[in-house]
């Protein structure tokens, strides 16, 4: 999942805002995703909701779909992939205390160091060419706090669902309910686009944020929500920088030196000490 959102940052920026402007992007990527999930749900899965669980879906889709894919896309559109990288590292900070406020988990002095090493290789990784925060791109980074903020809300309420339903199924039901909720917003954006002009690298990029940052995440998420504590989910962000490093590596030759290796290990190490039980 880790290396999926860590290209998404690069790959996203190549169809907005010059193609597709955020909100339409949203409503494109939610509804194609809804109508995937739903062939699978009813041919696979066959299973339904209970009405009683209906208010927790309906927070899921406010903080996991509108709140948290609205001010993320709308945020990249307007701040670099960078800036964008480092804000999102406070979601397991605050995965963290809302799954003490909420589930009461248990909060252990090896989850704060792990927290705090990682967050130190996922900066050090990301800031090595240096960091540029200038005004212009303030509320785009604000846009992003709030969506790692809303993010990490979602990991936590979702998480008794995966007791009682099936990953698919929660995706499913949680992605319905929030495409009514971003409609308003992408409706004209998305019709205004010229779709038959697009060029294919757009098209290519498009079914890149629909197919692997839509299901294929969200249903990795989910699943791993029914065997992990939402922290230990939410922590994995930390590994982003370091897979959007190693692509770097691979398909533009950038060159991975020692300061990159003791990054990595920072972030390995903080995974380690987040999951580690006695």
């Amino acid at each position: 999942m880790g290396l999926i959102y860590g290209a998404n940052y690069s790959i996203a920026k190549i169809v907005m805002p010059e193609y597709v402007d955020a909100f339409g992007l949203i409503l494109v990527r939610v509804f194609v995703s809804i109508i995937l999930l739903w062939v699978i749900q009813r041919v696979w899965i066959k299973e339904w909701m209970h009405l009683t669980d209906l208010k927790r879906f309906f927070l899921c889709a406010i903080f996991g779909v509108a709140t948290n894919q609205l001010a993320f896309f709308k945020g990249l559109s307007m701040t670099s992939p960078i800036s964008a990288s480092i804000i999102m590292t406070i979601n397991p900070v605050m995965v963290l205390i809302f799954s003490w406020l909420i589930l009461k988990e248990r909060v252990t002095a090896l989850k704060v160091l792990g927290i705090l090493l990682g967050a130190a290789g996922a900066a050090l990784m990301i800031s090595r060419n240096g960091i540029d925060f200038n005004e212009n791109n303030f509320v785009g980074d604000l846009l992003i706090l709030i969506n790692a903020t809303s993010y990490a809300l979602y990991l936590v309420l979702v998480k008794p669902l995966m007791q009682k339903y099936h990953p698919i199924s929660v995706i499913t039901w949680t992605f319905t309910i929030g495409l009514f909720l971003v409609l308003p917003f992408g409706w004209q954006q998305a019709i205004d686009v010229r779709w038959a002009r697009l060029p294919a690298e757009v098209y290519v990029s498009l079914a890149y944020i629909i197919l692997a940052t839509s299901v294929l995440a969200y249903v990795i998420n989910v699943w791993a929500l029914r065997r992990v504590n939402p922290s230990l989910v939410g922590y994995y962000i930390y590994l982003q920088p370091l897979f959007a490093t190693l692509i770097a590596v691979v398909f533009f030759d950038l060159i991975f030196g020692w300061h990159e290796m003791i990054y990595a290990v920072l972030i390995f190490a903080g995974v380690y000490l987040v999951s580690v039980r006695k």
